[in-house]
């Protein structure tokens, strides 16, 4: 039986005991879109709106779109629930005895050889493998610092829960997400890095953007971004870069709480950052002035009302074959594609989906900004489509309207 994301309004609405009318002033939507999401009429609508009810409603984007939580593949020693519990091991809560390693662990530079691969493969979208990998990467590397407590090996063990805590949250798991950003906090601190801090801080805000929590993604970004940042005519690359992220967290809550010139100043403070720096690949990230730019896409389309023109025009001073990072292109594309949906290039935006959809098959089916516009595609079609619905059926976005 199919649920329409309207049985999942309707559902959390009659839970909540508030009427249409209530839920539309507290989403800050029409009631009239609520009806006809309710009723069938309507089978979904713009990503903002399904934001503003979804967090009117005190649930997470992802319930109420039906986001995938699993991944496609399966794989015989890892997976999401395998992630899951080395994230969450027990062994590693205070006063809770732990286990005896059985084997001895990988040395230190073997271990950072893995780690290095393992942020490699999830840059470049390769989430089934990364998942199969990561459990035993962190049980590895808990066990190397038990046996070589170095500051080395808190580094690489920070970088190792901000990959599981970043594909916790693509994979619609932003509460074990949290869970990692604290390990990774805690690692960072045991490896005196103020700058790998700063990183966990940047790693934190987008997990409290996913969770609905804009404004404390926003002030824990920006409050970290104060404290860390450097002087400029000293500052180094590393440092540049880790301010400029740092802004760039802040400056995606700041527009999706309709403060876009507020995020339009905190990222022409991170682009300034970025020419300073030029590219800059650390603390298992990069960041450089392409960087920055794609982001301004994704802050035009942020908020009650999207600017999706301006998302165009900032896109224009963009140049793609600088994005270093096949996972980034990937986000910055279906941005674009949205963009070109709402100024009515419906085929421009179906291809470019398409595109990124054969470059980064498991990244676009969790994505639930293309989900919800292909949603849109679907539901404004004047005729049968039969690529956009092959798309829609492969994106779990049932086609049947």
């Amino acid at each position: 039986m199919k649920i329409s994301i309207g049985d999942r309004i309707r559902a959390l609405r009659e839970f909540r005991d508030i009427t249409q009318d209530q839920l539309a002033e507290r989403a800050g939507v029409s009631v009239d879109t609520i009806r006809k999401l309710e009723q069938g009429v309507r089978e979904s609508a713009r990503i903002n709106t399904l934001r503003a009810l979804a967090r009117a409603l005190d649930v997470q984007l992802e319930r109420l779109v039906g986001q995938p939580t699993v991944s496609k593949d399966l794989t015989p020693d890892g997976g999401l629930l395998a992630m899951r519990d080395a994230i969450q091991d027990p062994g590693s809560l205070p006063g809770v005895l732990g286990y005896v390693d059985l084997e001895d662990p990988p040395s230190p530079a073997e271990w950072a050889s893995q780690v290095r691969a393992a942020t490699d493969t999830y840059w470049a979208g390769g989430y089934s493998e990364l998942a199969a990998v990561l459990p035993q990467l962190l049980r590895d590397g808990r066990a190397t610092a038990r046996q070589h407590d170095t500051e080395g090996v808190w580094r690489d063990l920070a970088l190792t829960y901000q990959l599981a805590a970043s594909l916790s949250t693509q994979s619609g798991h932003p509460d074990w997400a949290y869970t990692a950003v604290e390990r990774q906090l805690a690692a960072a601190a045991r490896a005196s890095d103020p700058l790998l801090e700063g990183m966990g801080v940047s790693t934190l805000s987008w997990v409290l953007l996913r969770q609905g929590r804009w404004e404390q993604a926003r002030d824990v970004a920006e409050r970290k971004a104060d404290q860390l940042e450097p002087p400029r005519r000293r500052a180094t690359p590393d440092q540049l870069a880790v301010y400029g992220n740092l802004l760039i967290a802040a400056a995606t809550p700041a527009a999706r709480a309709d403060q876009h010139d507020e995020a339009m100043e905190l990222l022409t403070h991170a682009e300034s950052a970025a020419v300073q720096s030029g590219p800059v690949r650390a603390y298992g990230s990069a960041f450089s002035v392409t960087d920055v730019r794609t982001q301004r896409v994704n802050v035009a389309l942020a908020g009650t009302d999207g600017m999706p023109a301006a998302a165009l025009d900032a896109a224009a001073d963009v140049d793609l074959s600088s994005i270093s990072r096949p996972v980034h292109s990937a986000s910055y594309r279906v941005d674009v594609a949205q963009a070109r949906y709402q100024t009515g290039d419906h085929a421009g935006a179906l291809e470019l989906l398409l595109e990124v959809e054969a470059e980064q098959p498991q990244w676009i089916r969790v994505q639930a900004g293309a989900a919800a516009t292909v949603r849109e595609m679907l539901e404004a079609e004047r005729r049968r489509n039969s690529t956009l619905r092959g798309l829609a059926s492969r994106l779990g976005v049932d086609p049947a309207l």
